[in-house]
């Protein structure tokens, strides 16, 4: 009788641990935190090709709450951007339709472009779709801005 006791016990506590862990909370970074990282200014370039020739120069601004952001091209307006994803450290931002900065009379519909950030690096990957048809693909670097 003592042993079903003690293993009733045992059992109880076990169950009542699990639980307990279950019901603990979070320990992953709160979104305002990943937030807090990526917001601010950050000064980019995009680049294509096998060489990865830069085609144009930007400066972007992420908004504190992390849900908007703008891109500057050189002597052009500020764009409003979007932020459409953020986890962990990447980030979806969505840009457009605009006017193109490289193919002068077309439009460009959207920018989409999937970067990870790490400490004042940005890097990652855009796509442009333009009204036309027309996607080009490349990559972006960008260091945050003092």
């Amino acid at each position: 009788m003592r042993r079903q006791l003690l293993l009733s016990a045992i059992l109880v506590a076990a169950s009542a641990a699990t639980t307990a862990a279950q019901q603990a909370p979070s320990k992953q970074t709160p979104q305002s935190a990943k937030q807090v990282m990526a917001a601010g200014v950050w000064n980019g370039k995009s680049m294509t090709g096998a060489k990865d020739s830069v085609v144009t120069t930007y400066t972007l601004w992420i908004a504190p709450d992390g849900k908007s952001a703008t891109i500057k091209f050189p002597n052009r307006d500020a764009i409003p951007s979007r932020v459409a994803a953020m986890g962990g450290d990447s980030i979806v931002i969505e840009t457009g339709p605009y006017p193109s900065i490289l193919r002068p009379g077309q439009t460009v519909d959207l920018v989409r472009t999937v970067v990870h950030v790490k400490g004042d690096m940005m890097m990652g990957a855009f796509e442009t779709r333009y009204a036309g048809g027309d996607v080009v693909k490349g990559k972006m670097e960008a260091m945050r801005g003092k």
